[in-house]
């Protein structure tokens, strides 16, 4: 979204999802085009896990608010039973506030949240559907590789990708 001036409006970053936050989810994931309604019921479900257990939860949150609105999120969290590895779960940035570098920045907060907090690689899933082809090319931006490919994973002409990105140095 952009001012009168055609300059991109000021996000604010936090790292708690509120309530309000699971009522503007599916609109904003809609929004993309990319999710599937049952991705959707995932990516609340998540939510409302954080919501229910706080800091105990698995999943870990930075969401950006744009003029009162929730413009995009990403989900994270550490692999248990893995050493210093984290899962990249869910980005997305509502179609209204796309390429105004809105995912760059919940992405880069993320990398940062999770290398303080001693992690060492973060791996991140996709799909090889054409639709994700920009999807694939931003995560290569990022300095994420392809490490994986699972064939037929989500559907018959549907292979799982698994993406890498190196923290430490």
């Amino acid at each position: 979204m952009l001012n009168q001036d055609g300059e991109a409006l000021p996000a604010a970053l936090r790292t708690e999802p509120q309530a309000s936050d699971r009522e503007e989810l599916p609109a904003l994931l809609r929004s993309t085009g990319f999710f599937y309604e049952h991705e959707i019921t995932v990516a609340l479900e998540l939510v409302d896990d954080r919501l229910a257990k706080g800091d105990r939860s698995d999943y870990q949150f930075i969401l950006a608010d744009v003029a009162g609105r929730l413009a995009g999120y990403i989900c994270f969290g550490p692999i248990g039973m893995a050493e210093r590895r984290f899962d990249l779960y869910w980005i997305g940035v509502h179609r209204d506030f796309n390429r105004q570098g809105l995912g760059s920045r919940l992405l880069l907060a993320a990398e940062t949240s999770m290398r303080a907090q001693g992690g060492d690689y973060i791996y991140v899933e996709t799909s090889s559907r054409p639709l994700y082809e920009t999807t694939r090319l931003f995560y290569a931006r990022h300095a994420y590789r392809l490490v994986a490919r699972i064939p037929f994973f989500y559907a018959d002409d549907d292979d799982r990708l698994v993406f890498l990105k190196t923290l430490k140095a």
